[in-house]
């Protein structure tokens, strides 16, 4: 086996099986991934020195191809509800066909780390078959100083094969792609996509599962800090605009997506950002826009003319483009990836339907009921299928990765609410005058002038008004703000259609939330918009 920049003999791939590889390539830096990458025919060069790399038919993660090893550790502690089992001896035979499949194969192999606060850090060592993965993962998570890559022991191992084929019956999983987690190990088996986001996820899903028990929050969020030391965190999920209102000129970016709040604060799990691209603007989001056209950054599906330039309106590949690039691309982005406890938590939700306001705020009990519920909604043309507005419910904002009951995360969340009195708001990034195709879509002109004002404590003494459906606090007027834009059903032209669709998506949050009623106390249940609904 050829071996490029190992540290130590000591860790060579033999030591877990992996010895037949033809050669492995230790930690190269981005120079050398470039070069790889192109030689090997895995990526292009774009005309601003991005490299860009398509993904086949997975442009996107395969949560139903996700799986969790069930043994003993794991039988009382996963939410089996949500993520599918799979039983050791199969997990044993994935791994042994896994470590026979590189035979002959290039590998690399990156050290490093999930988690920026050293109390609660995840050593991780990435072996991928692409360069250009290799990359990408160098990029969003946290890179030691190189004295420490000599003396570096992962808690946590990826092994990822867009190759591999797996076999559905000798393996036990659905189909030929597999995301296989044994978390008592620390050992992730990815087979069958090229899809990069599945290893930046896996690392996530390991955090949700091993924070909690050390009485640490994981989060599925952005987060940054004010001047002043005001830091705030934004929950929710893609498409929503976790990484475009957290990318603020006056605030320092902590992370864009994954995030811990322990006893020190918050801390980001990442080194890097992972940004939706699709019709993207130098106007709209300047500094993410920048990022696209660095060296060092990975683009993910986008479409290049024949002049290797990237058009970011081309959704054609997929509406899921993406820009993969380290922290420091961002001009306020911090060097420490870590800051105190958070005076503001947001919680973002893109309302298709036309019926939130744009800004809400939030009772500690208000705010465990929406975190647990997790709405947003999926618009026509996003996915197969879709041809009106649908709502989605994901548990945390994060159902996807996270392992452990979701009444665990939200009880954690609500005491450390309670513990830092962080004032908690609801902002809709959605429609307003009505549904997705024949309302508009929220101005962020006019979303950020509210989260400003919201951060700033400039909410904190206006007029307020009772949403009659959901029961929060919803600011009258705001300076700056279109006033007629604070009350949805103004805006809409036919005010009994928006009374039918308001009723409609409060049914759906009750018909949603029956299943988390025996695990929050009485406060958080009264919470629920049905019953505020009904009382009105």
């Amino acid at each position: 086996m050829e071996q490029f920049g190992v540290r130590n003999p000591a860790i060579e791939l033999e030591s877990i099986g992996l010895g037949a590889a033809a050669s492995v390539r230790y930690n190269l830096s981005e120079p050398h991934l470039y070069e790889q990458a192109i030689r090997r025919g895995e990526a292009d060069l774009t005309a601003h020195g991005a490299l860009r790399a398509l993904t086949g038919q997975h442009t996107g993660r395969s949560p139903k191809d996700k799986f969790v090893v069930r043994n003993a550790v794991t039988e009382d502690q996963i939410w089996w509800d949500n993520n599918k089992p799979m039983s050791p001896e199969h997990f044993e035979l994935l791994h042994k066909d896994m470590l026979a499949h590189v035979h002959g194969r290039d590998l690399f192999v990156q050290d490093l780390i999930g988690g920026a606060d050293r109390d609660y850090a995840l050593p991780t060592r990435v072996i991928t078959e692409f360069a250009w993965h290799s990359l990408f993962i160098r990029n969003l998570l946290i890179r030691p100083e190189r004295p420490a890559l000599e003396s570096f022991v992962p808690k946590l191992t990826i092994i990822d094969l867009p190759s591999f084929r797996a076999d559905p019956e000798r393996h036990g999983c659905r189909t030929e792609t597999v995301i296989a987690c044994d978390l008592v190990t620390g050992l992730i088996l990815i087979g069958g996509t090229s899809y990069a986001g599945e290893m930046k996820k896996s690392v996530f899903t390991v955090l949700n599962y091993l924070l909690p028990e050390k009485g640490v929050m994981p989060m599925h969020c952005s987060a940054n800090v004010g001047p002043d030391g005001d830091a705030a965190i934004f929950f929710g999920l893609s498409g929503t605009g976790k990484t475009t209102l957290s990318a603020d000129p006056t605030r320092t970016l902590i992370g864009d997506d994954e995030h811990g709040w322990g006893e020190n604060g918050i801390f980001n799990f990442e080194g890097g950002c992972y940004a939706k691209t699709i019709r993207l603007s130098a106007e709209a989001e300047p500094e993410i826009y920048a990022t696209t056209r660095r060296f060092g950054t990975v683009l993910e599906n986008v479409v290049l003319d024949g002049h290797g330039m990237p058009d970011l309106d081309d959704g054609s590949l997929t509406e899921n483009t993406r820009s993969a690039y380290p922290m420091h691309f961002i001009p306020n982005a911090s060097e420490s990836g870590m800051t105190g406890h958070p005076e503001t938590i947001i919680m973002l939700t893109a309302d298709a339907f036309g019926v939130m306001p744009p800004i809400a705020r939030l009772t500690p009990e208000q705010a465990m009921y929406h975190f647990l519920s997790g709405y947003t909604a999926k618009v026509a043309g996003t996915e197969k299928g879709v041809v009106e507005p649908e709502a989605t419910f994901s548990t945390c904002f994060g159902a996807p990765f996270m392992p452990r009951h979701p009444a665990e995360y939200g009880n954690l969340l609500k005491q450390l609410i309670g513990r830092h009195d962080a004032k908690c708001w609801l902002v809709n990034t959605g429609w307003t005058g009505g549904a997705y195709g024949t309302g508009r879509r929220m101005p962020i002109k006019a979303t950020r002038a509210l989260l400003a004002a919201a951060l700033k404590g400039d909410l904190d003494d206006v007029e307020f008004r009772l949403d009659p459906n959901f029961g929060f606090e919803v600011p009258v007027a705001v300076a700056g703000v279109e006033t007629g834009i604070l009350d949805p059903r103004s805006t809409w032209a036919d005010t009994h259609a928006y009374d039918t669709q308001a009723a409609k998506l409060v049914q759906m949050f009750v018909t949603n939330f029956a299943k988390f009623e025996d695990h929050v106390d009485g406060n958080v249940r009264d919470a629920a918009p049905g019953l505020r609904a009904a009382a009105e």
